[in-house]
C-alpha cells in the first residue's frame, strides 16, 4: 500500500478526482497524492508524465497504472479493501453498480450547467430544460438507493456508491437545488464525513480560477 500514488486535478473542480480520492481516504488506504492544476502552460506536459490518456485520476501501483476514476475504485475495492467498497447484498451491489454505471455515462447536462465548485453557493441559479430533467432523473436515482438500503448512505454504510455521487451532493448544495428529505439527510451525512471535509477545505485553500467553471450569479 505504500507504493500507492493517485494523481488527480484541482480538487475545487475535479468531480472524478474527488471520487477515487474520497473512497481511499475514507478507507484509510495510504498513498501519496500528485495534484496537475487544469488549464495551466504546465497541463499538458504534466498529463503525458503522469497520465496514459491525458486525463486524471490516475492510480499508479508500483509500476502499474489504472485510469478512469471507475476502474480505480473497482481495483482500489478488489486488491485494498478485501470487498468492502460494495455492502455484501447481491441485490445492493448491483444497484449500486447500475447507479454508479448511469452516473459515469450520463447527466451530461447537469455536468454542463453545474460545474462542481467546491469553494462557491451559486446564487439564483434557474436550471434549463435538459438540466431539470437531468436533476428529477438525479434525485429519484438517489431516493431508490436510499428507500432499497435504508440509508444513511445509498447503500446502507459508505460505498464506492458515495464516492462516486459525492460531487453530486456538493452540487445539489451549492446550486441551491431542493432535494427530497432522504436526499438531503444524505447530503448531511457526506457532508459530515472528515475525510470530505479534508479536501473540501484543501479546495477552499487552492488560489487557481478557472472561468468555464464559474457559473456566474443570478441574482
Amino acid at each position: 500500500m505504500n507504493n500507492l500514488t493517485l494523481v488527480i486535478a484541482n480538487k475545487n473542480y475535479s468531480s472524478w478526482s474527488l471520487r477515487a480520492w474520497l473512497l481511499m481516504t475514507q478507507f484509510k488506504v495510504n498513498f501519496q497524492e500528485v495534484r496537475i492544476p487544469l488549464d495551466t502552460p504546465d497541463t499538458p506536459a504534466l498529463m503525458d508524465t503522469h497520465s496514459p490518456n491525458r486525463r486524471v485520476p490516475v492510480l499508479k501501483i508500483g509500476k502499474l497504472s489504472v485510469w478512469d476514476s471507475l476502474a480505480i475504485c473497482e481495483t482500489v475495492n478488489e486488491r485494498f479493501l478485501q470487498g468492502a467498497g460494495w455492502p455484501s447484498n447481491p441485490d445492493l451491489r448491483a444497484i449500486g453498480r447500475s447507479a454508479c454505471a448511469e452516473m459515469h455515462s450520463a447527466f451530461g447536462a447537469l455536468r454542463q450547467t453545474m460545474p462542481m465548485n467546491c469553494r462557491r453557493v451559486v446564487s439564483g441559479f434557474t436550471p434549463d430544460t435538459a438540466t431539470q430533467a437531468d436533476i428529477e432523473r438525479m434525485l429519484a436515482l438517489l431516493t431508490a438507493c436510499l428507500t432499497q438500503s435504508d440509508g444513511p448512505f445509498l447503500l446502507g454504510r459508505f460505498s464506492i456508491a458515495d464516492a462516486f455521487f459525492a460531487p453530486v451532493a456538493i452540487r445539489l448544495r451549492g446550486y441551491r437545488i431542493e432535494t427530497p428529505e432522504l436526499v438531503t439527510a444524505w447530503i448531511d451525512q457526506l457532508f459530515d464525513l472528515p475525510a470530505l471535509q479534508a479536501w473540501l477545505d484543501d479546495a477552499g485553500n487552492e488560489t487557481e480560477t478557472i472561468d468555464a467553471e464559474e457559473v456566474p450569479d443570478r441574482g
